[in-house]
C-alpha cells in the first residue's frame, strides 16, 4: 500500500499545477514537489494513472475482519480519495454537474435540501429577540454591531480566545510536543480564516479583517482554526498515521476531497466538544467581553441571538445550490443570504466571492458538523458525558474515516 500512497500523493501535486487551491498542504519530501513543479503532466494523462491506480486498489480490498480496523479505514481512504481526485480533474477540465452530483463525487456526501418555509420558522423566532424598526436583517445587523470587537483589540482577544482553547484541548487529547501555529491578520480573502498547515507539527492561521469581527468570531476561529481543530487535526494525522505507521498520504492534503469534510465538520464540532453548554457564554462574559472594552451584562442575550443563527448556516447551502446550479443568479443569490442567512449585504457578497471560489465545499462546514456530531454520540459522546466526547473525537481525528463512514 505504500507503494500506491507514494503515487496517490504525486497525482495530488500533479493535479496542483493545474489547480491553485488543491493542494491545502504538503510536508512530503520535498523533491516530490520539485518534479510535479519542474514536469507539468497534462490532465489527462494525471487521470488515466489515478484510474489505473484505483483498479489496482480495488482488486486488493481487505476483508470485512482482515488487517486492524485502521488498516481497512486506510484502504477505503485511499481508494475514495482517488475518485474524488477524478472528479475534481473532469471538473477542471470543464464536465458540468450539479450541486449535488458535485458534492458526492468530491466529499462523499450530499447535503439536504430545505425551502424558505425551514428558515421562516427560525427567521419567526428571531423576530421576537430582536425587535425594533426596520426589517429583521436589518434589525439583526444592528444589533450585531454592538458586538464588534475593536480593531486595535482583537490581537488580544484572539490570543487569549486561543490560549483558553488550547488548555481546554491539552486537558483531553496529548498534543505533539513542540506544536505550535503563528497568527497573521490579512485582507482582500473570500473566507474569514485559514489554517495553512505547515508540517512538522506547525500551522500558519490567517485571520481576515476585511469586515468587522464580532465577539463570538474568537471562540469560533481559535477552535475551528486551532484547538481542538485544522491544527490539531492536521497534527495528529501527521503524528500518528504519518510518522507514527509510515503513511505517505497524510503527507498532504488534497483540499477537494473526502477528508474536507472530516476536517471541517470537526474543527466545528469542536467549538462544542471544548466549550459544553453554557461554558462558551461564561468564558466569553468574563474574559472576552472585559478585552474587546464590550458590556459583560450583554453576553447572554447576544449568545442567544447567535445560537438562533446557527440553525441559519444551511441557508448558505441553498443559495449555492442555486447559484451553481444556474437557476439564480448572484444578485439573487446574495439576495437570499440577507434574507434567509441574516448577513448583511457585505458579508452576503463575501459568501458569495466564496462560493464561486469553492463551490459545494460550503456542505463541509454545516453537513459536515451534523455528520461528526451524530457520529460522536452514537458512540455515548453525548454532552452529558463530556470525556466520552473528547475521547471519541480524539480517535475520529486521528483516523483515516471517510464522511459515507460516519452514517
Amino acid at each position: 500500500m505504500n507503494r500506491a500512497a507514494e503515487t496517490y500523493v504525486k497525482l495530488v501535486l500533479a493535479v496542483g499545477q493545474h489547480d491553485a487551491d488543491y493542494v491545502d498542504a504538503y510536508y512530503g519530501p520535498p523533491e516530490w514537489r520539485a518534479e510535479a513543479e519542474a514536469h507539468k503532466r497534462p490532465l489527462s494523462e494525471i487521470r488515466a494513472e489515478a484510474e489505473t491506480l484505483i483498479a489496482g486498489i480495488s482488486a486488493h480490498a481487505p476483508g470485512p475482519k482482515e488487517g486492524d480496523e485502521l488498516d481497512r479505514l486506510r484502504h477505503a481512504y485511499l481508494l475514495r480519495q482517488l475518485q474524488s481526485m477524478v472528479a475534481r480533474i473532469d471538473l477542471v477540465s470543464g464536465k458540468k454537474m450539479t450541486f449535488d452530483q458535485e458534492s458526492k463525487a468530491l466529499y462523499d456526501a450530499v447535503a439536504p435540501t430545505y425551502g424558505a418555509a425551514h428558515f421562516q420558522e427560525i427567521l419567526d423566532r428571531l423576530d421576537k429577540k430582536v425587535p425594533g424598526e426596520g426589517t429583521l436583517p436589518e434589525r439583526v445587523e444592528k444589533f450585531r454591531q454592538r458586538f464588534v470587537i475593536p480593531r486595535e483589540k482583537l490581537d488580544a482577544v484572539f490570543n487569549a480566545a486561543v490560549a483558553e482553547c488550547r488548555r481546554r484541548t491539552a486537558q483531553h487529547i496529548e498534543l505533539p510536543a513542540g506544536e505550535s501555529f503563528v497568527v497573521e491578520y490579512v485582507t482582500n480573502k473570500s473566507w474569514s480564516g485559514y489554517n495553512w498547515y505547515k508540517g512538522g507539527f506547525h500551522s500558519l492561521i490567517q485571520v481576515n479583517t476585511d469586515l468587522p469581527i464580532f465577539i463570538d468570531r474568537a471562540v469560533d476561529l481559535a477552535c475551528h482554526e486551532g484547538y481542538p481543530g485544522h491544527h490539531v487535526y492536521n497534527a495528529l494525522l501527521e503524528q500518528k498515521l504519518g510518522r507514527g505507521r509510515g503513511w505517505p498520504e497524510f503527507s498532504v492534503y488534497p483540499l477537494f476531497s473526502p477528508q474536507s469534510l472530516i476536517a471541517e465538520g470537526t474543527a466545528n464540532f469542536g467549538i462544542d466538544v471544548a466549550f459544553p453548554g453554557a461554558e462558551r457564554t461564561t468564558f466569553e462574559r468574563d474574559r472576552l467581553y472585559p478585552l474587546a472594552g464590550l458590556d459583560p451584562a450583554t453576553a447572554q442575550s447576544y449568545a442567544e441571538v447567535r445560537d438562533l443563527l446557527q440553525h441559519l448556516g444551511y441557508a448558505g447551502n441553498e443559495a449555492a445550490r442555486g447559484f451553481l446550479d444556474g437557476k439564480i443568479s448572484r444578485q439573487d443569490a446574495e439576495a437570499w443570504l440577507v434574507r434567509y442567512g441574516l448577513m448583511s449585504p457585505e458579508r452576503a457578497a463575501q459568501r458569495v466571492r466564496f462560493i464561486e471560489q469553492y463551490r459545494s465545499y460550503v456542505i463541509n462546514y454545516n453537513l459536515g458538523q451534523d455528520l461528526v456530531r451524530e457520529y460522536i454520540e452514537k458512540r455515548g459522546g453525548t454532552a452529558d458525558h463530556p470525556q466520552q466526547r473528547w475521547d471519541e473525537f480524539a480517535k475520529l481525528i486521528s483516523s483515516p474515516r471517510l464522511p459515507s463512514g460516519l452514517r
